[in-house]
Order: structure tokens, then C-alpha cells, then sequence
């Protein structure tokens, strides 16, 4: 059986974190996106040292096969925050594994200790893979998203 790691990122693990973006570019299909203007290392080092931002790698060895990026939102409402898991994706050749769910398990506990009470995630109505993971593991929600120029 294939063990894997999971790692929440540091400042210090700028490289990791480039490993982790071509790893998102090869799993999206999306090279250019997640290669084609990667940031510095000062603007990651500085990302990875913001309190709300979480990035987990996973690990077989040394070697990035997936990971998520989230964000902690402290809310207004009531003294707790919720986590919203913006990206997470697994390379294909280690995909059906567990290695998603070991993501979302480390991070509920990365929340959990942050008092979150709750994490969310989005999944594209195509991605049937994705909406089946997420509904194993939590309460499906059926709602609309908007982009909204910010010169609106």
C-alpha cells in the first residue's frame, strides 16, 4: 500500500508550495494558469506567513503528488470562523487513494483547532468525481456563483 504524508506549509516551504502549483496546473489541465506568471518567492514566503491562509501538501516521499490551498474567514455574526477550501487537487496517477479525503480530514483538524465550526468548498456541476467526494464527507448545498468585476 502507498503511504502518504500531509503537510501544512510554512514559511519555509516556498518550494514545496511551487510544487504544489505545478501539481494544481497538471491536475486542472491548467498549466498556464498555475505556470505561466508564478510568483516570487518574497509574495509565497509572505502568503504562506498570513494567519488565514492554508496550504497542505501531500506527500508520497519527497515528491508532491496533491494538496489544497484554504482560507479562514472569521466571521461577524458570532465569534468563529469557517474555512473555505479554495483549491484542492490530486495528480492524476495517485488519484482514488485516499489522498483528497486525507486532505480534507487534516485540514478539519487544522479548523478545529482554529474554533472553526464549519468548511465549505465549491465543485463545477461537470465534475462528478469532486461532487461525489464532497458529499461523502459532508451536506451538499445547491447554490449560485457570481464573479463580479471589482469596477463594478
Amino acid at each position: 500500500m502507498v503511504e502518504y504524508t500531509f503537510k501544512q506549509l510554512a514559511d519555509s516551504d516556498v518550494s514545496v508550495l511551487k510544487a504544489l502549483l505545478a501539481a494544481f496546473g497538471e491536475a486542472f489541465d491548467e498549466i498556464e494558469t498555475y505556470q505561466g506568471a508564478v510568483p516570487s518567492d518574497a509574495y509565497l514566503d509572505a502568503l504562506l506567513r498570513k494567519p488565514h491562509f492554508i496550504a497542505l501538501a501531500a506527500l508520497q516521499g519527497a515528491e508532491v503528488v496533491g494538496g489544497l490551498a484554504a482560507y479562514e474567514l472569521e466571521k461577524f455574526e458570532r465569534a468563529r470562523s469557517e474555512v473555505y477550501i479554495y483549491d484542492l487537487a490530486v495528480r492524476e496517477g495517485h488519484r482514488r487513494r485516499g489522498v483528497a479525503t486525507g486532505l480534507i480530514r487534516a485540514l478539519g483538524g487544522i479548523a478545529r483547532e482554529r474554533g472553526a465550526y464549519v468548511m465549505f468548498v465549491q465543485a463545477d456541476l461537470v465534475d462528478g468525481p469532486a461532487i461525489r467526494l464532497y458529499e461523502s464527507l459532508g451536506t451538499r448545498e445547491d447554490v449560485l456563483h457570481f464573479d463580479i468585476p471589482t469596477g463594478a
